[in-house]
């Protein structure tokens, strides 16, 4: 079976294989690379788009054949720590043979706008929000869990897998409707949407990583980032 596909993860196995997480357009596989530390291994990189042949009946598949499949995405600094938070997630969240060609095609844009040192920003909250929502855990941006849409002046509360709701009084972790509905919009241009962005995927986010830290969020932080 050939496919497109970008390595997210990969660890040694026996003594010259590799074990890998795969992302295609038919889901995340494990494979095993042999000979990963000949030719196939040199291109077998992360972060750029790879054809790949796959074989074997088994769940864990072989790769037979890896070769490049477009331009190469050179990363470095906040690019690169920001594509190991994109790899941690999907294999944290994304569940083994569950197809996703959207969310596929969509992660081939943010490495390439990160690759091209686009805004970090709208690219890793527009990708954690495509993430939610391909995986079903998506909610409203105009309307409450009561139905009602909506007010820019009132405060509300996430509940991940609900939805917004109203609350009467500030208390930590709150939102403000017009944040909330600036971000439906995508109005990037405020530093405050940006801030309520942030905080809003963190907290989505973390009702479905189960308590574990993502290690590239520690790596990020050491190198006086934040994701």
């Amino acid at each position: 079976m050939s496919s497109l596909a970008f390595i997210l993860h990969s660890r040694p196995y026996k003594e010259t294989s590799a074990l890998m997480d795969v992302f295609t357009p038919d889901g995340r596989l494990r494979a095993i690379l042999r000979g990963a530390r000949g030719k196939l291994g040199s291109v077998a990189r992360p972060f750029s788009m790879l054809d790949i042949e796959l074989r074997g009946r088994s769940e864990l598949k072989s790769i037979s054949r890896i070769e490049p499949a477009g331009e190469f995405n050179f990363l470095q600094g906040q690019g690169l720590f920001c594509a190991m938070y994109l790899n941690e997630l999907l294999v944290r969240l994304l569940p083994l043979h569950d197809p996703h060609p959207v969310l596929f095609e969509h992660y081939n844009l943010t490495v390439q706008g990160l690759a091209h040192g686009l805004p970090l920003e709208p690219l890793l909250r527009t990708f954690e929000w495509r993430l939610l929502e391909q995986l079903g855990y998506g909610f409203s941006f105009q309307v409450d869990i009561a139905g009602q849409a909506l007010d820019a002046q009132m405060l509300y509360r996430l509940l991940p897998e609900s939805g917004f709701e109203a609350v009467m009084q500030f208390r930590p972790g709150v939102f403000l409707g017009a944040d909330i509905l600036a971000l439906s919009a995508d109005d990037w241009q405020q530093p405050s949407v940006l801030h309520t962005a942030k905080r809003l995927m963190r907290q989505a986010l973390a009702a479905y990583l189960g308590g574990r830290p993502l290690m590239s969020r520690e790596l990020f932080l050491a190198q006086k980032g934040s994701l």
